[in-house]
């Protein structure tokens, strides 16, 4: 019989244009089948509508971050992003989430695995899915997150108190290079690609080439199966050769497609997650993408409005707004680092159930 519990204490928040639940590791079962089980069941997957769980039917409103206390030298917590697939009974860790990620720094204070300060106080954020570590300034007036500010994201209403995320070391995080195969371009299918990882695996290419302008509708992607079937061919391919091996039950890589901007920005996009059409786009698919966009062989680079200077700004324009990329580069226009601001709110605090 199995020991997995049928409740545990559990945080819902928003972060950034997804939400979900944080829980810390210790209230999980360790077993993953049973932990992945406790979860299926408490959003309700699988279920096109996850009626019967806290899932909203979406893959942005079906993700999970566990966290605990690190013991890594200069990191304040771990943090492992779990996807709850919606109509499958899959969870995967196959890829981070920058989102979701938001919500982690004000979770840990919340949790009280990290001390605040008065003002503001940063927490060093390991992420366990790819190796990688971010930074997240959380606002903590008299020691006290605060959610409330004048900070706005795109697909999100109102505003928010700001959450600025410093990542570190991405380039590779899940591929093993920022450019697995070794090349700014391949062909696969007959289309030209850039198969890239700054943090999160994304194929690039140009709206164009796959028979649509990029400025539809997600609902006109999703109902387009022609597509969806080219999409998902080049995706299977791709994935061996961006060292992910069978990704067929996987949610990685991201699915890029990319047109000249319409609102002026660098970039516009329609992605794939990988085989719904994203509302907006990840926090670190953007940074892949934006990257993608300063390789002079990328499909995305002839497309791009690049900035001067070392540091760009680069908004990557998505199905509901955009999403803003500080990128700081070299002389070279090799990128060194990248930053988002992002905004995260607690929306509940208690006990979830499973069944």
């Amino acid at each position: 019989m199995s020991n997995a519990p049928l409740s545990a204490p559990c945080m819902w928040m928003r972060g950034g244009t997804s939400k979900g639940a944080y829980f810390l590791k210790q209230d999980l079962p360790q077993d993953t089948a049973e932990r992945d089980a406790f979860l299926l069941s408490i959003m309700g997957s699988p279920d096109p509508r996850q009626i019967d769980g806290m899932g909203g039917g979406d893959p942005l409103t079906s993700k999970v971050a566990v966290v605990e206390p690190s013991s890594r030298p200069g990191i304040d917590v771990d943090y492992l992003f779990l996807q709850v697939f919606v109509d499958e009974a899959i969870v995967s860790d196959g890829q981070n989430c920058g989102n979701i990620l938001a919500g982690v720094g004000a979770f840990a204070i919340e949790r009280g695995l990290v001390v605040a300060n008065d003002g503001e106080t940063t927490v060093n954020i390991f992420m366990e899915n790819t190796g990688q570590v971010a930074s997240c300034v959380i606002q903590t007036p008299n020691g006290v997150v605060s959610y409330r500010g004048g900070a706005a994201i795109d697909g999100v209403v109102g505003t928010a108190s700001p959450v600025a995320v410093t990542f570190k070391d991405t380039a590779g995080s899940s591929c093993g290079a920022l450019l697995p195969t070794g090349r700014e371009f391949d062909n696969i299918d007959g289309v030209p690609v850039t198969m890239i990882d700054n943090g999160m695996p994304v194929v690039v290419f140009r709206a164009e080439d796959m028979g649509i302008t990029g400025t539809e509708s997600r609902a006109e992607l999703e109902e387009n199966a022609e597509l969806r079937k080219k999409l998902e061919s080049i995706r299977l391919q791709a994935g061996p050769l961006m060292n992910l091996g069978d990704v067929t039950e996987r949610s990685v890589p991201k699915m890029t497609m990319v047109s000249a901007a319409q609102q002026g920005g660098a970039i516009s996009t329609r992605t794939f997650i990988p085989h719904r059409c994203h509302a907006s786009i990840g926090v670190l698919g953007a940074v892949s993408v934006a990257t993608a966009c300063m390789l002079p062989e990328s499909p995305a680079y002839g497309l791009a409005n690049i900035p001067e200077g070392e540091l760009k700004t680069l908004a990557i324009e998505h199905p509901i707004g955009n999403l803003t990329v500080l990128l700081t580069t070299d002389q070279n226009n090799n990128v060194e680092n990248s930053a988002i601001l992002r905004t995260t709110r607690k929306l509940y605090d208690g006990v979830v159930f499973g069944h």
